[in-house]
């Protein structure tokens, strides 16, 4: 990824953010350390329950976006964090095999008034399965640095 700043986030900018297939072995791991319930955890009785088989936490749904936001579309020069995320939902279900696509489109973006050097980026975030459903969906709040030369 090339460098970015703030002035690189402009209202209605698309970035794409690259993909992840998940295994069921990651998703027992995942749901036996971090949220053990059986349609996570236990192949047998998730077959017998309300999804019809083994899907991901949403947990682990939005620890891997996280992760392909980090690579393809954060920018490690200027990212100041996050203040969090608005309406984060999931509308379908993860399963074993699929493979997650990311897409990231700015809803908006704005100097911060308090601190001329960073602005404040408003994210939608998409995730689709391997049949294009959307199993995540979430705005993101980021603090985002100005560019060096551009005198703030």
């Amino acid at each position: 990824m090339s460098e970015r700043y703030f002035e690189d986030y402009p209202p209605g900018a698309v970035f794409e953010g690259g993909s992840v297939e998940v295994s069921e072995a990651e998703i027992l791991e995942f749901a036996r350390r971090y949220d053990p319930q059986a349609m996570h955890t236990d192949p047998a009785a998730a077959a017998h329950g309300f999804f019809g088989g083994l899907i991901a936490s949403g947990w682990h749904t939005a620890a891997l976006v996280m992760r392909l936001l980090v690579e393809n579309y954060l920018a490690a020069e200027s990212s100041l964090g996050s203040a969090g995320l608005d309406e984060l939902r999931w509308p379908h279900p993860v399963r074993p095999g699929d493979t997650l696509r990311v897409r990231a489109t700015v809803v908006e973006s704005r100097r911060s008034l308090s601190k001329p050097d960073r602005g404040i980026v408003k994210t939608m975030v998409e995730a689709a399965n391997s049949d294009g459903a959307t199993v995540m969906r979430a705005t993101a709040i980021n603090f985002v640095l100005v560019r060096p030369d551009s005198g703030a």
